[in-house]
């Protein structure tokens, strides 16, 4: 079977090497049999590639990522060798993946039609490299970026830079031979490129280029301002929010909450079926602790009656913290609470109402908080996987990992050890027969990968469980719980901090509530709105309570998400609510104005889209209207960025520098006075566009906009 294998793999490799189509082919996955690497190579993925299937017949089969109309120019080959037809399929196969990339130019139509022109260039540098240098520039990165500097251009490559150490050459003369080669590939959509500094290329759009660009984003009927759907859609998970019963949302929620939001928002739109879900905390002993407590000293709480309705999540919080301080002291009591989890497992009938009426008490509260966000999610608590973790022991089990240590049942994962330098356990049974939020976490994924058909697994956690979510991982992968072309991946965040840089509290020391949080930014949106009004610097809002409750709850959310996820925050409502730097209220007031000067050439009549058949062709003449425009277009490079990488303070970023060159624009160009009927037509187009973009760029963020301010 090796044998065949490995001549099949060498005459398949052969074939794609010589097809006109592929120029390279890169093993990407490292597999044993028998002790030995079939292939060996760099990890490499990317959400959108399609994926090659080679069964037992070992018959090709060409994924979309291979058409000419794709606009995704890689795709990825997954080969499989059966090993038992008795086995499920998921333990059936022993996988190798290979990446192939094709030439550039049969995908680079669709590609600037799919406004990324950022991968575009990547692959014409690529093209030109390999045409400029030969086998010498073979692996050789195109390393293409944004420009740095408005007056750089739109694009820069460093290509050079690194090339010239590997041929023992200066930089600039590199540089001038990639630009040779390079400039007949860009001439029909760039400037002449330009050599900076030591070796620098840089590379800027023509404005006819732009122009249609823009037109093509104007004329889009479909609401999409010209972001295409994917080649291949994908089943995306994405897991957050998760905060436990009868325990009240914290700031900390806060954060995987609007991560998570946002995130499966941005799939959603580019065209990926996305499931939410909400891993909330519903079982384990702090359960029996308090059903024990309520029973002795609350017992109509858990009946169906008025004090059942009248308790609320706070209530339960303080009946938590009681029955938490007799468990620690009294050793009847503690003997109790786990009985009521024995009770509780086994399903025994008056335990499980008691556990049902405190999982509704906690879940009316977290709607609240979700409902006010704009969030939505699907419940998949842990008690969910309870009957599936036995399954996950046999499959660890028949996998070869499943050991016993000290009573307990555990797998030895690679690169941890214990202080003493012993391969680390990690349990997933303990000693007494309870399994761990790790076992939980190995049920989760083998659900989403086989049962849900996920494609792609999001975990947003904070950071302090990289640690853990690593592990769960290795463990899954090993024991083939989850397909090899499954992405699990932790998407992990850093801490909220009060404004002293420690950890947020309030006053008296205590968690900060999301609740009351949030209702405090309403409250001082409010207030600012009622001061600006009496001063007479801005009419009072027609809806206050709307307004304040938009500006506010968006004031908190996006100073969350402008800021690296994975970095410490400080939580400042002064700074959140400022109309001026990179915050909601500037961004909810970019809107507006635009919306204002749109009122000012219609009637006084809101103008947020050009009529279907009607849309002016746009023509760039100053400088600051070809800065606002080279924005524009570069929407769907950005949400793609967003989409690979997971980072929503890319559209933040994005978002502020499109209203700094709104604001240039308008302070330079005249809109409803301009010299000419087809200036004043092409500039409110300018005007209508950046207004949609800013307002899908904010329901992206889960924030709605307001018409006036």
């Amino acid at each position: 079977m090796r044998l065949m294998s490995r001549l099949f793999m060498l005459l398949f490799s052969q074939q794609l090497l010589s097809s006109s189509r592929l120029v390279a082919l890169t093993a990407t996955r490292s597999i044993r049999r028998g002790g030995r690497h079939l292939f060996k190579g760099q990890q490499h993925s990317h959400p959108q590639l399609g994926f090659l299937h080679i069964g037992a017949g070992f018959r090709p089969i060409l994924p979309p990522s291979m058409s000419s109309s794709s606009f995704y120019p890689s795709c990825k080959g997954i080969f499989s060798f059966s090993s038992s037809g008795s086995s499920p399929p998921h333990k059936r196969s022993r996988t190798v993946q290979l990446s192939a990339t094709t030439t550039p130019s049969e995908h680079l139509p669709s590609l600037l039609e799919a406004s990324n022109y950022r991968r575009a260039l990547t692959y014409q540098v690529r093209d030109s490299l390999r045409e400029a240098f030969g086998p010498d520039a073979d692996g050789a990165d195109p390393m293409v970026t944004p420009a740095t500097r408005p007056e750089f251009g739109d694009y820069q490559c460093n290509a050079a830079l690194a090339l010239a150490k590997r041929l023992k050459a200066k930089p600039r003369d590199v540089a001038e031979k990639l630009k040779d080669a390079l400039e007949s590939r860009t001439q029909k959509w760039c400037e002449p490129l330009e050599i900076a500094g030591p070796g620098f290329i840089n590379v800027r759009m023509t404005p006819a280029f732009v122009e249609s660009r823009l037109n093509a984003m104007l004329s889009d009927q479909t609401g999409r301002l010209g972001v295409p759907r994917p080649a291949r859609a994908q089943r995306v998970v994405v897991d957050f929010s998760s905060p436990n019963i009868a325990k009240e949302m914290h700031v900390g929620h806060l954060r995987s909450t609007v991560i998570g939001d946002t995130l499966a928002r941005v799939l959603e739109f580019l065209g990926h079926g996305v499931l939410r879900l909400n891993h909330v905390g519903d079982w384990g002993t702090q359960f029996g602790m308090l059903i024990t407590h309520l029973k002795d000293r609350h017992p109509d709480v858990l009946a169906e009656g008025e004090a059942a309705a009248q308790t609320d999540l706070g209530d339960l919080v303080e009946f938590y913290k009681t029955a938490k301080q007799r468990f620690d002291v009294e050793e009847t009591f503690k003997a109790r609470s786990r009985q009521e989890v024995v009770n509780l497992q086994r399903g025994e009938p008056a335990t499980l109402q008691a556990w049902r009426t405190l999982c509704q008490l906690s879940r009316v509260e977290f709607q609240k908080i979700y409902d006010a966000l704009g969030v939505r999610l699907e419940e998949r608590g842990e008690s969910f996987y309870n009957p599936l973790l036995a399954q996950v022991l046999s499959d660890l089990d028949a996998s070869g990992l499943l050991k016993e240590s000290e009573g307990a049942r555990v797998v030895y994962l690679e690169g941890y050890q214990t202080r003493e330098g012993e391969a680390q356990p990690f349990i997933v049974q303990k000693s007494d027969g309870g399994f761990l939020y790790a076992t939980t976490d190995l049920a989760a994924a083998r659900h989403r990968a086989l049962e849900e058909k996920a494609e792609r697994i999001l975990y947003v956690t904070d950071a302090g469980q990289a640690s853990h979510f690593d592990q769960v991982f290795q463990v899954a992968r090993q024991a083939s719980l989850v397909p090899p072309e499954v992405q699990l991946k932790h998407v992990p965040f850093g801490l909220v901090q009060g404004e002293d840089g420690k950890k947020f509290k309030t006053r008296a020391g205590e968690t900060v509530r999301l609740k009351d949080l949030l209702d405090e930014a309403v409250r001082i949106a409010r207030d600012d709105l009622l001061k600006r009004a009496e001063e007479g610097t801005q009419p009072l809002p027609e809806d206050l309570e709307r307004s304040a409750r938009i500006i506010g709850l968006g004031a908190v959310k996006y100073a969350d998400l402008s800021l690296n996820r994975e970095s410490d925050y400080k939580f400042s409502y002064k700074k959140m609510l400022s109309l001026s730097g990179n915050t909601a209220p500037y961004m909810l007031y970019a809107y507006a104005r635009i919306q204002s000067i749109l009122r000012k050439g219609n009637n006084g009549e809101n103008e947020d889209r050009l009529s279907q058949g009607s849309t002016p062709p746009v023509v760039l003449a100053e400088p600051a209207e070809m800065n606002l425009a080279r924005q524009l277009i570069k929407l769907t490079e950005l949400l793609q960025r967003v989409e690979a990488e997971l980072y929503p303070h890319i559209l933040c970023e994005y978002m502020y520098d499109l209203c700094q060159k709104f604001n240039q624009f308008y302070e330079a160009c005249q809109v409803n006075n301009a010299p000419t009927p087809d200036l004043v037509r092409s500039r409110r187009a300018l005007c209508v566009l950046t207004a949609q973009v800013l307002r899908l760029c904010l329901d992206l963020l889960g924030i709605e906009v307001l018409e006036r301010m």
